[in-house]
């Protein structure tokens, strides 16, 4: 079993669809108690998304499956006095707080990080939004295509062609929960010595921290980031190549990888040409030099050149389609994929992804599926001290 490094923790995750409930997945697998605090009736609303129609009619979605093992379910209306007295009740006693909301709505509510700090000294409380709690942009709704956009990513996305392209899943919303659960992570191990703290996660700085390289070489260098479809700006002979069968990775990066690239393919020749003698000559001849090695890759399959250009030290791989990686033994054996049986709500077996960590040699785990809405009212609120007559009324109240 592995270590639980966050084991003892207690988090209040309020947020929905998946930047903030990402975060919390990589709390959860990592040994935190999560309490999923949803709107009661119909929850966080990945409930409702996926692929399955049927799923998202039980409120169980594939959206909602993906990323919420381990955690426990309550409901509760923060729009209720009733509702807000009972949060604060439980944001006096838990470590952590994450929420997603728009910046503002929290302190509408009347429970925002200033009215619960004074509860709890030592409230970890993360906000995470598309822009962050302050700035001109910090009110604008933003989803994850929107961030793509407005960051850049989706300029240099694609080839000069088809560019501006979005990636292919929700690139910014999962950058935001990684950059949400480290600094959470960090809150959380310095707490002793600092006491509670207010995170402000913005979406949009997140994903252009990410960006480290293109956005410095304008930064630094001035040149700013151009579209360049499959090919590798920092380097040549290094991006998507046709084989006999399909496309073929090829990073030759350094020297050397580039001559035994060219001696495995045959064609010496490319070593002696002025056009690609250097790095840089060969970044400035780049599609010269893949027509001229693509010759030589249309004569075998591109898993057979993989494996004969691994076992030379030049990095390649064949493109793969999701479901070749999800099957491949690199990823099946590794324990990356947790497995639940006859899942409450969904009435059969998932396959759910971990987070890519291992700790002692196993995969971070949770014991738990998905939890159905409110599953877990009666035991998370009794462990906060409400009775049963205090539970029946709110309940009957709708606060619940």
């Amino acid at each position: 079993m592995a270590s639980r490094p966050l084991e003892g923790f207690t988090v209040l995750d309020l947020t929905n669809v998946l930047a903030g409930p990402f975060c919390c997945h990589q709390l959860a697998h990592l040994g935190a108690d999560v309490i999923k605090v949803e709107v009661p009736g119909r929850g966080d609303l990945a409930r409702q998304l996926g692929a399955d129609a049927e799923l998202n009619d039980r409120l169980m979605g594939v959206s909602f499956l993906a990323q919420n093992a381990g955690k426990r379910s309550i409901t509760l209306n923060l729009k209720h006095d009733k509702g807000k007295a009972l949060f604060k009740r439980m944001a006096a006693r838990v470590d952590v707080i994450v929420e997603n909301f728009r910046p503002g709505i929290m302190d509408r509510l009347g429970v925002g990080y200033e009215t619960l700090k004074p509860l709890n000294p030592d409230l970890i409380y993360c906000a995470i939004s598309g822009f962050g709690q302050d700035g001109p942009m910090r009110d604008l709704p933003a989803y994850d295509q929107i961030i793509q956009g407005l960051s850049g990513v989706m300029s240099i996305t694609g080839s000069a062609e088809t560019a501006p392209y979005r990636v292919g899943y929700p690139l910014c919303d999962t950058i935001g929960g990684l950059t949400a659960a480290m600094a959470v992570a960090a809150a959380m191990a310095g707490r002793a010595r600092n006491g509670g703290c207010l995170i402000d996660v913005s979406m949009l700085e997140a994903t252009l921290a990410t960006m480290g390289w293109v956005v410095s070489n304008y930064l630094i260098a001035g040149i700013a980031p151009t579209p360049l479809g499959n090919e590798n700006f920092t380097s040549a002979p290094s991006g998507t190549f046709e084989a006999e069968d399909g496309p073929l990775n090829i990073a030759a990066n350094k020297q050397e990888q580039y001559e035994s690239l060219c001696r495995i393919l045959r064609r010496e020749d490319l070593l002696e040409h002025p056009c690609y003698a250097t790095r840089d000559l060969r970044k400035t001849n780049r599609y010269a030099l893949k027509r001229e090695l693509e010759t030589a890759l249309c004569a075998k399959p591109a898993r057979v050149w993989a494996r004969e250009l691994n076992a030379a030290g030049v990095p390649a791989g064949a493109v793969f389609q999701v479901p070749d990686i999800l099957a491949h033994p690199q990823i099946a054996e590794r324990g990356m994929f947790a497995a639940f049986e006859n899942v409450p709500g969904v009435g059969r077996d998932i396959r759910v992804a971990r987070p890519a960590v291992k700790l002692d040699g196993h995969p971070a785990a949770v014991d738990a599926p998905p939890p159905r809405l409110g599953e877990h009212n009666e035991a998370v609120y009794r462990s906060f001290g409400v009775e049963e007559n205090e539970l029946a009324e709110l309940r009957a109240e709708g606060v619940i």
